[in-house]
């Protein structure tokens, strides 16, 4: 867990920095700081669940929105962070090159909620769409709301 808890006070001060050089974006500055921790959250147990490493889990889920927090856009979010976060995973130096890889590839999948990708893509997807459901948001898309849907037919989101 120790990764874990380096790689967010690394994002934290990330989102301190980018709040600066980016002052106009389409979601409050404060949510991104929510939404990195309890989509870790979430990352974690799902990854239990699933049989997948957990902290690596935890991990993308945490830098998933890298895009927004450097742009300070929605649009094009998750390809936009998709170099960026390579770079700044390798900086933490916490994390292998083939680690870094797979989280990247799973920061610019993750918009694309109707395809199914990797488990750990599939996991982060669950994830940001379970946070966005418990903090009461609404979907604009309806690919997000089939599969908060297929999640809570699952009844077993999170045993």
């Amino acid at each position: 867990m120790k990764k874990l808890f380096r790689l967010q006070s690394s994002l934290l001060k990330e989102i301190d920095y980018y709040e600066k050089m980016v002052p106009e974006r389409d979601h409050f500055i404060d949510w991104e700081r929510v939404h990195i921790s309890s989509c870790a959250k979430l990352g974690y147990l799902l990854a239990e669940e699933r049989g997948v490493d957990p902290e690596l889990a935890a991990c993308a889920c945490a830098c998933h929105d890298y895009g927004r927090i450097i742009t300070g856009k929605q649009k094009g979010h998750a390809e936009a962070g998709y170099e960026p976060v390579q770079e700044f995973l390798a900086k933490t130096k916490l994390f292998t090159e083939e680690e870094i890889k797979k989280i990247a590839v799973a920061v610019k999948n993750h918009s694309q909620k109707s395809e199914v990708g990797s488990p750990l893509e599939e996991i982060v997807k669950d994830a940001d769409v379970l946070d966005f459901h418990q903090y009461g948001f609404e979907f604009p898309r309806e690919e997000q709301k089939k599969r908060l849907e297929r999640l809570i037919l699952q009844k077993s989101v999170i045993k």
